[in-house]
């Protein structure tokens, strides 16, 4: 993992200390990003505080654990780019996540980088896997699945409290062949 913060070296070795990849992987089961870019003001603390967050529920998604959807969604958590016929709060992620899991058993996810900045993080994902599950009635024959998503939390009390988010299903729902290239 690289971390860069712009504009302060004494603070971006503080921070690529506290945040080195032995850190990280304090919980074995997280996902480690690849980059973290965190803003000057933010201390190790914050930093790894809302990093945390963001890292459990990009392990859900590749998981489907939803003990860690729980433990990074504030209970009152609100999706602002709510799908239609996708329920509101943390109930949303879970039925997405068990559904993406039943189309994409393998499912994994990457997180490419991570801009940590006042109580915003960005997550900049790639999702892998292969379509042997059902999407939608069609049923897969093993089609890879390669795609990327980007997230935009707001962390409060060190969940995830909003999330705006944007996946490219154009690219997934070709990948699958339900929809033609």
């Amino acid at each position: 993992m690289r971390l860069l913060i712009p504009g302060l070296l004494a603070i971006a070795t503080l921070t690529a200390v506290a945040l080195s990849p032995n850190a990280m992987a304090a919980d074995p089961v997280l996902i480690t990003p690849q980059v973290v870019i965190a803003d000057p003001g933010s201390t190790p603390e914050q930093i790894q505080q809302k990093t945390l967050a963001a890292r459990r529920y990009a392990t859900f998604w590749s998981s489907g654990d939803p003990a860690l959807a729980r433990e990074a969604l504030a209970p009152d958590f609100m999706d602002r780019a709510l799908p239609a016929g996708r329920e509101q709060g943390v109930a949303g992620p879970l039925a997405a996540s068990k559904a993406f899991h039943g189309a994409v058993p393998d499912l994994s996810c990457e997180v490419q980088q991570m801009i940590v900045s006042g109580d915003r993080v960005v997550s900049h994902l790639r999702f892998t896997g292969h379509f042997t599950g059902t999407f939608n009635g069609v049923k897969g024959q093993g089609q890879a699945v390669n795609f990327i998503a980007t997230d935009i939390y707001r962390i409060a009390n060190g969940r995830i409290a909003e999330n705006w988010h944007l996946e490219d299903n154009l690219t997934f729902l070709q990948q699958i062949g339900v929809v033609a290239r």
